[in-house]
């Protein structure tokens, strides 16, 4: 397989729909609450990690800068629970995803579809969406991050056989 460039477009909720869901603030339902001083942006996402007795969890997650060009030579996926990443500062990061191949049992690497968001943009990945670990442009950012707790195999990983694609800032 030849390593393709890939090209970086915006996060919208309509190109990120057939991988999951964008958390972000804008158009979402507005419901003031404590007595009128706190507004909460109501349902941004759905957390989705009950099979198998699964649990939801929160955890920090800490990225760190990868040298460039960036290269993407493996994706990962959840097969029992969403996962979702809200950034914790305001600074842009990167989101690689794909679909399965025909059989379910691998990415597409052919397919890879990559997304820049901003420091006010999260995502929630749907259950078995595979997907790049943290792309992250700074030297280190932080991520709020709710995920899958319980049994049973909820990590797959499929490594290309050389480099799929490179993404050069």
């Amino acid at each position: 397989m030849d390593s393709q460039k890939l090209y970086v477009q915006t996060l919208t909720k309509g190109a990120f729909a057939p991988y999951g869901t964008v958390i972000e603030t804008d158009g979402a339902q507005q419901i003031s609450i404590n007595q009128g001083t706190t507004t909460r942006f109501d349902a941004l996402a759905k957390i989705d990690v009950a099979y198998e007795g699964g649990i939801p969890i929160i955890s920090l997650f800490r990225g760190t800068r990868r040298p460039r060009p960036i290269e993407i030579s493996m994706l990962e996926r959840h097969p029992l629970g969403s996962q979702a990443f809200m950034p914790l500062s305001n600074h842009d990061w990167l989101v690689v995803v794909a679909p399965s191949n025909a059989d379910d049992s691998a990415p597409d690497f052919d397919q890879l579809v990559c997304f820049r968001a901003t420091g006010s943009q999260g995502v929630s990945y749907d259950r078995g969406i595979w997907h790049h670990p943290l792309l992250i442009l700074e030297e280190s950012q932080d991520f709020l991050v709710m995920d899958r707790s319980g049994h049973g195999h909820n990590l797959d990983e499929v490594w290309a056989e050389n480099t799929a694609a490179q993404i050069d800032l």
